[in-house]
């Protein structure tokens, strides 16, 4: 593992992902690794949370595990489940050899040749390299009972399947929880982590991160890419463009050899910073224009 003494060391190892964060991000990540607690990141999608994970990952040279929520999650796809397949050929086989003993069949069928492990389950293992980095993104979007059996599996670190017994994590993982707050989550789980609210980052840092992901931008547009962007936050939308759509849409400019910004250009790639029809007709014609020059006029000589 990076010896990681300082917060200052945290940035720096994350910066050398091409993860550019705060003082009080880098702050909370380092005292979550130095006291062993989960991290629940909460914010606007968009805004850097998965990618936090993954630049720890990276940097710390851990395995990532991910466990995506959606509605209707239960611990046992969390978990782990049986390979039903390869059950019915083991008793299809021993079937046709004749003089099964069921008893001794049944005991082989649940072993762990037979056990497919899901995201905690795997997380729980002895990994290479270490503890691994345990990614359970989007939490919100699943609901009470599955937080109950989070809550219990993060306390202990630890998994029971019926069959096996309780498996121990020997070394609990790095956990990053996040949530885009489309529900609220119990206060026992966020009481359990470090609670860090991830922002939209103002100009300077959210140049900094374009820089860092997409260095061939010409600064001239970098400048114009990211003040349109945060002059569009401040609009009546249903959904406001996070950071990674202000990458993608730069990277689209460059695809398209934009050098600078143009009422034409940004209708023709409204798609790459909003996502939501509603939203891209609220900003066709001359309402993109407005922004437009409002964000030039904003800007300072660079």
């Amino acid at each position: 593992m990076t010896e990681l003494t300082s917060i200052d060391d945290v940035e720096a190892m994350l910066a050398g992902q091409d993860y550019v964060c705060g003082r009080s991000l880098a702050t909370v990540v380092f005292l979550g690794l130095k006291l062993g607690r989960p991290l629940f990141l909460e914010g606007e999608a968009g805004v850097g949370k998965t990618e936090i994970a993954k630049a720890l990952a990276a940097g710390l040279g851990r395995r990532l595990i991910r466990l995506q929520c959606y509605e209707g999650l239960d611990a046992s796809s969390a978990v782990y489940e049986w390979n039903f397949a390869e059950q019915m050929i083991a008793i299809r086989a021993a079937e046709a050899t004749g003089g099964v003993d069921r008893e001794r069949l049944t005991d082989e069928l649940f072993t762990e040749d037979f056990l497919i492990a899901r995201p905690l389950l795997q997380a729980m293992r002895p990994q290479e390299g270490g503890a691994p980095v345990l990614l359970i993104d989007e939490l919100d979007r699943t609901d009470a009972p599955f937080e109950a059996f989070l809550l219990e599996a993060l306390s202990d670190f630890q998994v029971t399947i019926p069959e096996l017994g309780t498996i121990a994590a020997p070394e609990p993982p790095i956990v990053v929880l996040t949530s885009n707050r489309t529900r609220e989550v119990h206060d026992a789980l966020k009481r359990r982590c470090l609670y860090h609210w991830v922002d939209y980052p103002g100009f300077d840092r959210e140049i900094e991160i374009l820089q860092a992901r997409a260095p061939e931008a010409a600064e001239a547009l970098s400048r114009e890419v990211v003040a349109f962007v945060q002059k569009l936050r401040t609009e009546d939308l249903f959904k406001k463009p996070g950071v990674a759509e202000t990458i993608d849409w730069a990277k689209c400019l460059l695809a398209l050899d934009v050098i600078s910004l143009s009422p034409e250009v940004i209708a023709d790639t409204l798609g790459a910073i909003l996502k939501y029809q509603d939203d891209i007709q609220k900003m066709q014609g001359s309402e993109a224009k407005r922004i437009l020059d409002e964000a030039r006029a904003g800007l300072e000589p660079a």
